[in-house]
């Protein structure tokens, strides 16, 4: 029977299987309960291994290590992509791990945005991560293009979460491209990208991803899906470390365009190094790499995805639902949203429609979330009401959920919401 017990939230860690990856992580000394996945996940000892082998096989190698070292550093790139495809629902050469998530933006956009006279407009959501919206302005006006007129956002009606009819009436004929987070960043929102994606093709309109607040922490469906492009960072549910390569995924049925950012890493592998100054694209993804691949972060994330080749994302993403469903459950049954605690959910409920992390609102979020990590539970905050908690299965208990939600029981019980502060620092 459920309670609201810490006896019994040991009770469901007693049956969590998943705990037993929970001892291949390294617990940060910055806080006892870490829910922050979502921004930055933890070092893995699976990644630092990694890592430390790249390091003696660089001093032992040199130069050599491009061919020698194992794994090579020369297709590195194409082989991490190859172990995130069956996270993403796509074969192995349609995806590459390179770049960072917003140089991968704009060169996925510069190759699919082709506007004409009558069909200019990129469509996106006021939802949207800044970057995003930032890129993609960029590139209408590299294209000559007036961003007020030709970037439509679709408006949220609550300002959580973005209703999905309204996208779909918007995917108009004067509309050239749609870029669309899979899960909204301070909502947790998870986007119907099945629908979506065929609603655009049957339109005509290319439809890309940003699916950096999901791969890692819920299966997708790529190819099945029809999805033409998406791009994502690795280091929030991949534990790739801060910073760390993104990647992308191309379907298949794009491999003959050329990408519109052209840069040498994409060249043949087979003849890259004729220096010649003809371009000659890599077969699939691998054809959208720009420079050099970071050998020392895509190490990191060689390590990171050994665990998910271990465990399977349909298990990950099981455990999620389970966590949050707890989290939201205890949120409900204790009464904090209710006077005098009045907390607000801002992620839906449905499985379907909830990504990995959980948006809890309260008027004086930006405090709470401070005396939250005054009392070790790592969370963040978004303007203007939200603190995001990311009960990661990798590594998150029932028990650290429970704790974290004592917590905030306990300081609008002790007053500590109301303690103002003019600077929230320059990274929450």
């Amino acid at each position: 029977m459920f309670t609201l017990t810490k006896e019994y939230a040991q009770h469901l860690d007693s049956e969590n299987p998943m705990l037993e990856y929970r001892k291949r992580f390294l617990s940060p000394t910055f806080g006892d309960v870490y829910l922050e996945g979502n921004s930055l996940g933890l070092l893995s000892i699976d990644a630092e291994q990694s890592m430390a082998n790249f390091m003696e096989q660089w001093k032992s190698w040199g130069i050599g290590g491009w061919l020698n070292a194992d794994p090579d550093w020369f297709t590195l790139g194409e082989r991490l992509g190859a172990m995130m495809a069956p996270l993403v629902g796509a074969e192995p050469g349609e995806v590459v791990a390179t770049g960072t998530t917003t140089i991968n933006l704009h060169a996925l956009v510069s190759t699919f945005y082709r506007p004409v006279a009558s069909r200019r407009k990129i469509l996106a959501t006021s939802l949207d991560f800044p970057s995003d919206v930032y890129a993609l302005k960029s590139q209408i006006a590299l294209r000559g293009g007036d961003a007020d007129r030709d970037l439509m956002l679709v408006e949220s009606n609550d300002g959580r979460c973005i209703d999905e009819d309204d996208v779909v009436r918007a995917m108009t004929s004067d509309v050239a491209l749609c870029v669309l987070p899979s899960v909204l960043y301070r909502s947790g929102q998870l986007l119907d990208i099945e629908r979506l994606a065929a609603i655009g093709r049957a339109r005509g309109i290319p439809v890309g991803f940003d699916c950096a607040h999901s791969v890692g922490a819920i299966p997708h469906r790529f190819d099945d899906w029809n999805v033409d492009f998406a791009f994502w960072c690795t280091y929030k549910y991949l534990n790739a470390g801060p910073g760390s390569i993104g990647a992308l995924y191309i379907n298949r049925q794009h491999f003959d365009r050329v990408p519109a950012m052209s840069g040498w890493w994409g060249y043949d592998k087979d003849r890259q190094f004729d220096m010649s100054h003809e371009w000659k694209g890599a077969g699939g993804a691998g054809a959208w790499q720009i420079s050099t691949v970071d050998v020392l972060s895509g190490s990191s994330l060689l390590g990171s995805l050994q665990l998910f080749d271990d465990i399977g994302i349909q298990t990950i993403r099981e455990q999620s639902l389970k966590l949050t469903d707890y989290l939201i459950t205890l949120l409900q049954s204790l009464g904090l949203m209710e006077s005098p605690y009045r907390y607000r959910l801002g992620t839906p409920t449905e499985h379907r429609r909830r990504g990995g992390h959980v948006a809890i609102e309260h008027d004086n979020g930006e405090s709470i979330s401070r005396a939250l990590r005054n009392r070790g539970i790592v969370c963040d905050f978004r303007p203007p009401d939200v603190i995001r908690m990311a009960p990661v299965a990798l590594y998150i208990s029932f028990h650290d959920v429970w704790r974290a939600v004592q917590e905030l029981k306990a300081i609008i019980d002790a007053g500590e919401h109301l303690d103002q502060h003019e600077d929230r620092g320059l990274v929450t």
